[in-house]
């Protein structure tokens, strides 16, 4: 039988290094194995639970796809963290720092997009998000009942998804039994592009609209979908009337989201909107020291502090963490002081790596306007001007495609950001609009 399961593995695998990138197939899937087919019960093996949270994020609906075409059944998949044999000679070298030891699987058929270790005892929590943390333990107690919809939004790297998986997480703790869906704006649009075009709209409603909880994120990316919006309205109002909890994150407040229904907006307002900032130093060493301790590593403070400094966002600071790590496992060697200060000066000479908000905030300190004036849509020629510099520095700092840019700056179209990238170019030539722009930039160097 295991020969049996081999042979479905490697032609289940065969078929999914088609749907991802290279590097990704390797890394996640060449060390995966097919342990059992159980009723419609499958088991895979992975190295590590890292691995295992990397997989679930990004590709489960691909590996169920195609297990399920493979196996004929609507399966539910379980990960198992266990060091698996390949092949080599060396199988007895120890990997401390990828293994973990865990009694139970980790199930993600039932919350496949939600990670375990995003929980409430996992957040570290300051002042920058203390409200939001309140108000999410709040809902996590009494769903539908407390704030809802709950609306979160801050910048990139902050703690939105921790937050609003965690809720779910906690529900999930305390009744099992309840039907919980998170899901990115991306993922809801492609589900109702799919059922528009296969005709089957019924059983897409049937399936949003039929939780007692949702939580999508990033909501900013609804701008300028009509039939999207209004699919979203119409669950959202039966959600609401049912008493289900929703949950709603985006890089900016309901106001500020350009190209959104009237009707959507309120409904996205008509609970509590609650706001996250960048974390200040000491959450941030907070941060890495948490996320040490989940990969098992005893690390210093001071260690903690100096990564700390490399960046405001928590999701770059995890992957200089990662990054510890992985230098560990390639020569094989236990973290050590040297190791990690070692790999954190290869960092020392790279470029610094900006975050938009970061760009926009050092233009509008510049020309002494608000953020909100950068993203609205007021056309005063100072306004433009700043607006197009700023397309200008976040497609030259950041090479953000001109989509990425007008959805920066509050849903602008890709023509209209365009046309200012041009605007811009122009004027470089003239001197001293040359050296505003070099004063400009030396500010964003010191930001």
């Amino acid at each position: 039988m295991n020969n049996d399961y081999e042979l479905l593995w490697k032609r289940i695998l065969g078929e999914i290094e088609t749907e991802v990138s290279k590097g990704s197939f390797f890394t996640l899937f060449k060390t995966t194995r097919l342990l059992s087919i159980e009723n419609s019960m499958v088991t895979i093996a992975a190295p590590s639970t890292m691995i295992i949270d990397l997989i679930q994020k990004k590709f489960y609906q691909v590996i169920k796809k195609v297990v399920d075409k493979y196996t004929g059944f609507d399966t539910k998949i379980i990960f198992v963290p266990k060091t698996i044999d390949i092949g080599t000679k060396n199988n007895n070298i120890k990997t401390p720092l990828f293994e973990d030891v865990v009694d139970k699987p980790v199930q993600v058929g039932h919350l496949p997009r939600v990670r375990a270790d995003y929980t409430f005892q996992t957040l570290a929590v300051s002042s920058s998000n203390q409200l939001a943390y309140v108000a999410a333990t709040a809902v996590a107690k009494k769903p539908g009942q407390s704030y809802n919809p709950l609306f979160i939004y801050g910048p990139v790297g902050v703690g939105k998804t921790h937050l609003s998986q965690a809720i779910a997480n906690e529900i999930y703790k305390k009744t099992p039994s309840k039907k919980i869906i998170y899901i990115t704006s991306e993922e809801f649009t492609n589900e109702v592009v799919e059922a528009i075009r296969n005709g089957d709209t019924s059983r897409m409603k049937n399936k949003f609209r039929n939780v007692n909880f949702l939580a999508i994120d990033d909501v900013q990316f609804f701008a300028g979908k009509e039939r999207v919006q209004e699919e979203l309205f119409h669950t959202f109002n039966i959600l609401i009337d049912r008493g289900a909890q929703i949950i709603l994150s985006s890089d900016r407040p309901p106001s500020e989201i350009r190209k959104i229904e009237k009707r959507l907006s309120s409904r996205f307002a008509g609970g509590l909107i609650v706001d996250i900032e960048p974390p200040d130093f000491e959450l941030r060493a907070a941060i890495i020291l948490i996320k040490a301790k989940k990969y098992n590593i005893d690390l210093p403070i001071e260690v903690a502090k100096k990564i700390a400094e490399k960046s405001q966002d928590a999701r770059q600071l995890e992957g200089y963490l990662l990054r510890i790590i992985t230098e560990a496992k390639t020569k094989n060697s236990q973290i050590t002081d040297n190791l990690i200060y070692s790999s954190l000066n290869n960092y020392q000479d790279e470029k610094k790596i900006f975050h938009p908000d970061e760009i926009i905030k050092t233009v509008c300190n510049f020309y002494n306007i608000k953020p909100t004036q950068i993203k609205g849509p007021k056309r005063n020629a100072s306004l433009v001007r700043a607006r197009q510099i700023t397309m200008f520095l976040l497609k030259k700092e950041l090479n953000l495609s001109l989509a990425e840019i007008g959805n920066v700056l509050g849903g602008r179209d890709h023509t209209t950001v365009m046309h200012g990238l041009g605007k811009i170019e122009k004027l470089t030539s003239i001197e001293s609009f040359s050296t505003e722009l070099k004063n400009l930039t030396t500010h964003l160097k010191n930001y």
